[in-house]
């Protein structure tokens, strides 16, 4: 339906819409329309910076996890062998 309406199905529509509503009303609804862009583009902004330090703070909380972890390991494998066990 929407896809035959060209240029000139545009301008109609515009021009009936500010006869209808007039310059002022139609200026200050785009200036909203704007302000609401603007307040959009900002929490998605946001969200993605509360998502990253939320990232990074568990990232850092898993690498103090692991290096307490690896305190507590020791190693316990031998580090000379005994001669006489290496003969038969």
């Amino acid at each position: 339906m929407l896809q035959n309406i060209g240029l000139p199905g545009l301008l109609l529509i515009a021009v009936v819409v500010l006869v209808l509503f007039g310059r002022g009303k139609v200026s200050s609804l785009m200036g909203e329309v704007g302000k609401g862009i603007n307040a959009f583009k900002q929490g998605v902004k946001e969200s993605s910076d509360d998502v990253n330090s939320a990232g990074k703070e568990l990232t850092d909380e898993m690498n103090r996890e692991d290096a307490r972890r690896d305190q507590k390991l020791r190693d316990v494998t031998p580090h000379e062998v005994p001669r006489d066990r290496d003969r038969v």
